[in-house]
């Protein structure tokens, strides 16, 4: 059973001092002295979490003794009653001890009781208080070491070096400009198909710039209409539209310091965009509602799968605006233009999705890469996250095969492999019958080079690497 809270009474008057214990002893553990004297000794030997004190004593006044117990024993809360209405000692009890409550007598036993409930609350409150500050100074280096951890991981994680690409793929040339750019204080836009991996290359950027250590905040410009849009971006305060009950505080002023990532930039309307235009610009942004302008530092990363300048010519977006995003123009190529990338991207993204699903596979087999690697992907990485998701799901040996392929993709498989094999057999048949026609002129001229070089209209060298590559034996000596 959970022990009571502690209260000490101090009262020169024994009947005050039984009246009070009546009323109190259910609910406390009531300590009772009639002097100051006798009350330090009580609070040197026992914790007491209210001291109620008269004001009327002889000697020491209950907002003197009061003083004390708040410079000797400052957690205890203090609480004066008095019979006498004197304001100036009031003041002094409140603003000199810190005094939590003065009662008037004659007190009423329910309002005394619900005051020193209130009195024993506040003090759990204070201990619990001081005990989590304590706790959370000792935590505050393993805290920050774990912070400092994570931060390292994520960093790492969306390095420059973890983005897949092979020698020659038109990734890298990406990757370089982005190195270039992810140094410098300037906005970047990315122009790419839906599923290129627009917000993996924005990540890397901001965690190889100067503002790594900041925020990363991202927001998605076409999936809010226009007015909410601008509140998310901006802020709003509060009773600037229905609905508004509270100030909120805009993407803008979250990333301060750090990065925003705006993506699908061209939904914008050009109203939201001279709004946009004026961050970039001076540097600071209204929220909804508000009356002056709040300064913010944030680097700006947009992308967009739209043609920005096929809509700047016609009119649908700001031709000012986009130079000011556009100082660093990036063009993620889809997938069908990096088709030597998709075995090493296949593999990397199995490799994630089995650990996220928590389904271990040993890899995908030679056809199935063969089969990824025919097929345009329309929908580009995300697509390709996607169709290995299935495929895990769906598979029960540790090898992914081709049967595990969607229909469509299974058979930009097979078409390809018809392709080679059909071009295969076309070229086997006309090496035949070249040399099929080589051989005769050799043997007409009795295996003379020079001559049967003449006769086809060759040059004698042309005809030597025609017979080398045929494996022709010529018949007689050379000529």
């Amino acid at each position: 059973m959970p022990s009571l809270p502690s209260v000490l009474i101090v009262d020169d008057e024994v009947r005050s001092q039984e009246s009070l214990r009546r009323t109190l002893e259910e609910d406390f553990d009531v300590f009772t002295a009639s002097g100051a004297a006798e009350a330090r000794a009580i609070l040197e030997g026992q914790t007491c979490e209210i001291v109620l004190a008269d004001q009327r004593m002889p000697g020491v006044s209950g907002v003197e003794f009061l003083k004390e117990v708040q410079r000797d024993w400052p957690d205890s809360v203090r609480i004066i009653i008095s019979g006498y209405t004197d304001s100036q000692d009031i003041i002094a009890g409140i603003n000199e001890a810190g005094i939590y409550q003065y009662l008037l007598k004659p007190w009423h036993p329910e309002q005394l009781l619900l005051t020193l409930k209130r009195a024993a609350e506040l003090y759990r409150l204070q201990r619990e208080n001081c005990q989590l500050a304590v706790e959370l100074r000792a935590a505050l280096p393993v805290l920050r070491g774990r912070v400092e951890a994570t931060r390292r991981r994520v960093k790492r994680a969306f390095a420059l070096d973890q983005i897949v690409r092979t020698p020659g793929s038109p990734m890298g040339a990406v990757c370089d400009l982005v190195e270039r750019a992810a140094r410098f204080d300037v906005a970047v836009l990315l122009c790419g198909e839906s599923g290129t991996g627009k917000e993996l290359l924005a990540r890397a950027i901001h965690y190889a710039s100067p503002r790594a250590e900041r925020a990363f905040v991202v927001e998605n410009c076409g999936a809010l209409p226009d007015n909410l849009l601008e509140s998310e971006l901006f802020g709003h305060k509060r009773g600037a539209f229905t609905g508004a009950y509270e100030d909120r505080i805009g993407l803008f002023q979250q990333a301060d310091g750090g990065t925003l990532f705006l993506d699908e930039i061209g939904e914008t309307s050009p109203a939201l965009q001279v709004k946009l235009l004026r961050v970039l610009q001076e540097g600071e942004c209204r929220p909804v509602g508000g009356r002056g302008p709040i300064r913010v530092d944030v680097r700006l990363i947009t992308a967009t799968n739209r043609d920005l300048e096929a809509e700047v010519k016609a009119g649908r977006f700001r031709e000012d605006i986009y130079y000011r995003l556009a100082t660093v123009p990036l063009r993620l190529p889809p997938l069908r233009e990096r088709p030597q990338d998709i075995p090493a991207l296949a593999e990397a993204v199995l490799a994630k999705a089995a650990v996220a699903l928590g389904r271990p596979v040993e890899g995908l087999a030679m056809a199935t890469l063969d089969c990824l690697a025919a097929y345009p992907w329309p929908g580009n990485v995300r697509e390709l996250q996607n169709e290995l998701q299935r495929m895990l799901v769906l598979s029960d040996g540790p090898i992914l095969t081709p049967d595990l392929l969607a229909p469509q993709i299974r058979q930009a498989g097979t078409s390809a492999a018809l392709g080679e094999g059909a071009a295969t057999g076309l070229r086997g048949r006309v090496d035949a019958l070249e040399g099929q026609l080589l051989a005769e002129t050799l043997a007409r001229h009795d295996g003379n080079i020079s001559r049967a070089a003449r006769d086809l209209g060759l040059s004698r060298l042309g005809l030597r690497n025609k017979i080398q590559r045929l494996g022709l034996e010529r018949p007689g000596k050379a000529g």
